[in-house]
């Protein structure tokens, strides 16, 4: 077998969770398994920073045993680009015309694309992974016929745009998350051509954690559920806000929220003052971990995931989730392993707390439920056993 190209907009080991995270688990692992494989990426520093701005010098280096190389991106028109994606991020309809500002005006590399051309008969595959950005949609033209995507796709706008789907459509195979990924794809594109397999998501099992450690170090005594990740609107973390406000209001107790991870959203006033709201930024890992089986659960909020870390690891803490009715994939997860509960409005998750609160028994038994589910279908060996077995059934 040639080598498989792993394609990313931008790379570094330096950059926590989303799609880079996980591309770095898979190619490490694939690669301490015997795999050939290199990472074709641009010189942009990450997703935050400015897409026209060559941070990194054009050029390979070896990073963990293998090949990362860098390309050069051109200079992009960002107020073309910001004018359509403000229309997308408020659910508006765009025309064909900005469409293809959307993806011409991303973050792109001819560079990047030059090489892949010159060099395909080098390469048994190209993977890319995210959907959405420009080296995803222009790379994947080069050589459909050696092209996989891992698209980490979520009941988006951007999904549901017509440029993506001759794109998409005729690509060799795509690997998805989970099954309810699996049924939204095949709901918007007509796949019928492509390979298709759920395989899910690597996910280190050999942590340790210590509920009590996190409670001496940040001095919190009574119950809490947890929040840990990005705090911003898109992950409506606001909602979650607004929930328990509301049931601090309607109910006489001392469980408190406790936030861990970066964002600026605004907090409510009072309930940080009174110490029943816990903003504590940015924690290393073992405080996560910790902090994760000391909660009385944690709570994923977001309506838009296609796997979420976060719950994984609350479960391999041995702690149950709470999560969003809307999103399907963790609304999924929790249902098929009874590991948690999900919500759709403020009742409902009064209702939750309520019974978490009352039924500790039963808490302690979804998280058990959730550790058995991750251990039996995401370790590493099971996840790269997948990979390997479906890139030998393209190539």
């Amino acid at each position: 077998m040639k080598k498989i190209g792993f394609v990313i907009p931008w790379y570094s080991e330096k950059i926590p969770g989303g799609a880079e995270m996980e591309l770095r688990g898979l190619t490490t692992h694939l690669h301490q398994s015997g795999f050939d494989l290199e990472i074709l990426t641009t010189c942009v520093k990450e997703f935050s920073a400015d897409w026209s701005v060559n941070h990194y010098r054009a050029k390979a280096e070896r990073i963990h045993g293998f090949t990362v190389r860098r390309f050069k991106v051109r200079k992009r028109n960002t107020r073309a680009f910001d004018n359509v994606n403000f229309k997308l991020l408020n659910s508006r309809s765009v025309t064909p015309e900005e469409q293809e500002i959307y993806v011409r005006e991303s973050v792109n590399s001819p560079d990047l694309y030059e090489y892949m051309e010159k060099n395909k008969d080098s390469y048994s595959l190209f993977v890319f992974i995210p959907y959405m950005f420009g080296t995803t949609y222009y790379g994947m033209q080069v050589c459909p016929e050696k092209t996989v995507m891992i698209p980490c796709f979520h009941d988006e706008p951007y999904i549901y745009l017509d440029v993506f789907k001759p794109v998409f459509e005729r690509i060799a195979g795509i690997i998805y998350h989970a099954q309810p990924e699996y049924e939204l794809a095949n709901r918007v594109f007509d796949l019928k051509s492509v390979r298709q397999a759920v395989l899910g998501e690597g996910v280190y099992t050999d942590l340790t954690s210590d509920g009590e450690r996190f409670r001496r170090k940040f001095g919190i005594d009574s119950d809490f559920i947890l929040y840990a990740g990005r705090k911003d609107k898109g992950k409506m973390v606001h909602i979650l806000l607004r929930y328990y406000e509301e049931y601090k209001k309607r109910r006489t107790t001392d469980l408190k929220l406790v936030l861990i991870g970066g964002g600026d959203i605004k907090l409510p006033k009072k309930l940080v003052s009174e110490g029943s709201v816990i903003d504590l930024g940015f924690v290393d890992i073992q405080d996560k971990y910790d902090a994760q089986a000391a909660a009385l659960a944690l709570c994923q909020p977001s309506q838009f995931e296609s796997f979420s870390l976060v719950i994984m690891e609350s479960w391999l803490n041995r702690r149950p989730v709470i999560v969003n009715a809307g999103c399907a994939v963790t609304k999924s997860f929790a249902s098929i392993t009874n590991g948690g509960l999900y919500f759709s409005n403020y009742f409902e998750f009064e209702g939750v707390l309520d019974y978490l609160k009352e039924h500790p028994a039963e808490a302690d038994r979804m998280g058990e439920n959730g550790r058995n589910y991750v251990m039996e279908n995401f370790a590493w060996d099971v996840i790269v056993d997948r990979y390997m077995r479906f890139f030998e059934s393209i190539i």
